[in-house]
């Protein structure tokens, strides 16, 4: 887990379900913060806290849906579990399809509550270090002489050294060398991994 404490923000417009639930989780061990709307914990949204959000479908303003929307662009590391009491199966689809991590009818048992946390929160933790891995590889990537960016470009949509030399009018042997650097540089010894650094950094969104 990271070294800051994660923790669960309850979004209810029910008082004594925020309650209930909250006093659940905080004797369950876990630091909780509560919400009557979806308006107020946009407002108050924690900048990069770990944790996740427990979420109720039918809220005042913003619904469960359009939170659900918003966080995904402010905060699309905090996985959302949602615990509704008028969700239908289209609703239900349509958060799951959104990402949610899962969706719990009221009343829920305080165990399938607890266990959704959990896998939420361990789903928080593994995008965290997934974030962290291309922030390093992106950083890697940044590194590059103009040059070596160049023939990286080139590397991953699957030129030859032939090709790249003709691209750069250069010859086969300068590129070469760049190739070896920039591998040298990734930390990588296969083009596969070249090309997969390409892909997780988002680089492969923007090739033609």
């Amino acid at each position: 887990m990271s070294q800051m404490e994660p923790t669960v923000h309850i979004v209810d417009d029910d008082q004594s379900v925020r309650t209930a639930v909250g006093r659940l989780l905080s004797v369950s061990g876990y630091q909780v913060a509560l919400y009557e709307s979806g308006d107020q914990f946009l407002h108050q949204l924690p900048g990069g806290g770990a944790g996740c959000v427990l979420l109720d479908l039918d809220l005042p303003g913003l619904s469960g849906l359009e939170l659900q929307n918003r966080l995904l662009e402010k905060a699309p590391l905090l996985p959302i579990v949602y615990l509704s009491g008028r969700g239908d199966i289209r609703a239900s689809v349509r958060a799951i399809k959104a990402g949610a991590e899962d969706f719990l009818e009221k009343p829920a048992p305080a165990s399938v509550v607890v266990e959704a946390i959990d896998r939420a929160l361990a789903q928080y933790e593994k995008r965290r270090l997934e974030h962290e891995r291309i922030d390093t590889l992106r950083a890697l990537v940044a590194a590059l002489t103009p040059r070596e960016a160049e023939v990286f470009a080139l590397i991953v949509r699957g030129y030859l050294n032939k090709q790249i030399a003709y691209s750069l009018g250069t010859s086969e042997r300068t590129v070469k060398a760049h190739r070896h650097r920039v591998m040298e540089k990734l930390g990588v010894r296969s083009l596969a991994e070249v090309v997969s650094i390409a892909e997780r950094t988002g680089m492969l969104d923007h090739q033609v």
